[in-house]
């Protein structure tokens, strides 16, 4: 089931709230380095439409499709995310994405793997200057490490073009068990002790 919120009604009006900054600043917590966006037309462009709020306007940064209009961004964390809402700035006219799909902790998804039913999906509508904001299902997305975020289609245009994703939500460290793996990996293995056994070529085991 899709839906949509507008954020600017009520006394949730953006411009006039100055900690939007801050409540849009899980772009910091992206792991930018292993973020991929599947079809884009320039490499390395899909990074760039996660910026500071304060950006979110700065139409120089964008990225669009290659062979049609889809778009697939994976998104690691660098801990857990409880994700509440999304903000999507698209391109002008008909390039502005129609349908957004969200997928929890699913990474390296590719265009293969979106067929299988999303965590939540929404119709988008056109919005130049992020005034629309899109919340989750806040429990279904409360411990998020990764997030694909997918983009079937838009209005009409043969390439998608976006400008800005925010990502408003909640952030805590990750908790490692790396301590408790290699404590396992630690332990002699029989089986490197009984080499000698199958050296039936007569070579000196070491």
């Amino acid at each position: 089931m899709s839906g949509h919120k507008h954020s600017c009604d009520g006394d949730h009006n953006h411009d006039e709230t100055p900690e939007m900054g801050l409540q849009y600043s899980l772009y910091a917590k992206i792991d930018i380095e292993n973020l991929e966006c599947l079809n884009e037309k320039t490499e390395g462009s899909g990074k760039l439409v996660f910026k500071a709020w304060e950006e979110r306007l700065n139409f120089e940064k964008f990225v669009e499709s290659d062979v049609d209009e889809e778009l697939l961004f994976n998104i690691p964390f660098t801990g857990n995310v409880k994700l509440k809402g999304i903000v999507v700035i698209g391109g002008e006219m008909d390039s502005h994405p129609s349908k957004m799909k969200l997928y929890k902790n699913r990474p390296h998804m590719s265009f293969d793997d979106v067929g299988v039913p999303a965590d939540q999906e929404f119709d988008l509508h056109p919005d130049n200057a992020g005034t629309l904001e899109y919340s989750t299902k806040v429990v279904k997305f409360s411990s998020v490490h990764h997030l694909s975020v997918y983009f079937p289609r838009n209005f009409g245009n043969e390439t998608t073009k976006i400008y800005y994703i925010g990502l408003r939500g909640e952030f805590s460290e990750a908790h490692r068990h790396g301590v408790t793996i290699c404590t396992y990996e630690a332990r002699p293995n029989v089986a490197d002790h009984k080499a000698d056994t199958f050296d039936t070529v007569g070579h000196e085991v070491q």
